[in-house]
């Protein structure tokens, strides 16, 4: 099998103090946790900010300043989300892309959220992909049910998303696909030959579908942002905590864990982009 890549999603739009007081929600502690994810292990740090109320904002100057922070660190790919929260504008999203990051994600569909819709019309993708290509930015293909792989095959069937693909499948959300071993399964023999992916249990899921993902040679994501349990009962202090685990984990069932430069060629990263907002 390839090497594990590790993804570490420490905020989220979701996860507020009133779930656990230890989610980072400044510039400094987000990018500190990333970077303690980093030495434990983390290839790919993916970024949600908040403003200094703790809401969810699409900020150019607060993404700047963690980007700026991380990189004075190391060297970690950083994974700029493109929708914020459920309120955002396609014009706030897209802006996102103008601090060119190595990747970005891509929505790939439009779905109830919980008591809220996830809004991502067939438009808004096509111009998010237009986007993200001309600035060579590798859109993550976030998948939550599995008309959404057509989606996006049918936007790079237009020329707007170059292979090899790679698609992250986010289990658990209400509204979305349970976190089953099944339903992983099933959506990963949905994939075209050649790509990558990656998997996300939200909650109490989390470490079921992160295992099935490096059993079945795919990759994972870990983090506050989808589970800020570290066992039943236990919150996690750190996101490096989860880190640690998933690295222990593989290196019992012989997987070894990429670094950020191997994930980079893994995922065929555009090398103009390795410095984000300074492209």
């Amino acid at each position: 099998m390839e090497k594990l890549i590790i993804t570490v999603a420490p905020t989220g739009a979701q996860t507020t103090r009133e779930h656990t007081p230890y989610v980072p929600l400044s510039p400094e502690e987000i990018a500190d946790s990333i970077y303690e994810s980093y030495k434990a292990g983390a290839s790919i740090g993916h970024v949600h900010v908040r403003d200094i109320m703790g809401e969810n904002s699409m900020d150019l100057r607060i993404y700047q300043e963690i980007i700026d922070r991380v990189q004075e660190k190391c060297d970690i790919i950083l994974n700029l989300t493109t929708a914020g929260g459920l309120e955002t504008t396609e014009e706030e999203r897209l802006r996102v892309c103008e601090l060119n990051p190595e990747m970005a994600t891509f929505d790939a569909g439009s779905m109830n959220f919980g008591s809220s819709v996830f809004l991502n019309t067939p438009s808004f993708l096509e111009k998010l992909a237009a986007v993200t290509k001309e600035r060579n930015i590798k859109p993550e293909i976030e998948v939550f049910e599995v008309g959404m792989i057509q989606n996006a095959l049918r936007i790079a069937k237009k020329g707007l998303i170059e292979e090899p693909f790679h698609f992250q499948f986010v289990l658990g959300v209400p509204g979305g696909m349970p976190a089953t071993p099944k339903n992983l399964m099933y959506l990963v023999e949905n994939l075209p030959e050649g790509s990558t992916w990656s998997a996300i249990g939200a909650s109490k899921q989390q470490l079921t579908i992160n295992t099935m993902s490096i059993l079945l040679g795919g990759h994972v994501r870990v983090g506050m942002e989808d589970s800020v349990y570290f066992r039943k009962g236990e919150l996690a202090k750190t996101n490096a905590q989860f880190v640690t685990r998933i690295v222990e984990l593989a290196k019992i069932v012989g997987r070894e864990v990429a670094t950020p430069d191997e994930a980079r060629e893994l995922l065929k990263l555009k090398t103009n982009n390795r410095v984000g907002g300074k492209a």
